[in-house]
């Protein structure tokens, strides 16, 4: 069974304590993000580029015990950091198949 989850976006919309932000002026809020990004250049953001990463997928998958209990030893985060090597695995594979320029 593969069970899609919301994006990390979407669900870091869910929180935000809406009514707090509703009661804030626009000076306050421009205030509090003011000082969340200290001295950040005026130009910081001129070639940012939204980006929206797909979504996870859920599934059942079989590992070796000892790696399983190894990664979970790590503490909270050890499916993402499990990801994150999964990923590393499959862009190094896909970069050693991309034709070289």
């Amino acid at each position: 069974m593969i069970k899609h989850t919301q994006t990390p976006v979407a669900a870091e919309l869910g929180r935000i304590d809406h009514a707090r932000l509703d009661a804030m002026s626009e000076e306050e809020i421009e205030a509090i993000a003011a000082e969340k990004m200290g001295d950040v250049p005026d130009d910081f953001w001129k070639d940012a580029v939204m980006v929206f990463p797909e979504g996870k997928t859920a599934l059942s998958l079989r590992l070796d015990s000892d790696v399983f209990d190894w990664f979970r030893a790590q503490g909270p985060g050890y499916q993402t950091r499990m990801n994150a090597v999964l990923r590393s695995y499959y862009l190094e594979m896909l970069r050693r198949t991309q034709p070289t320029r």
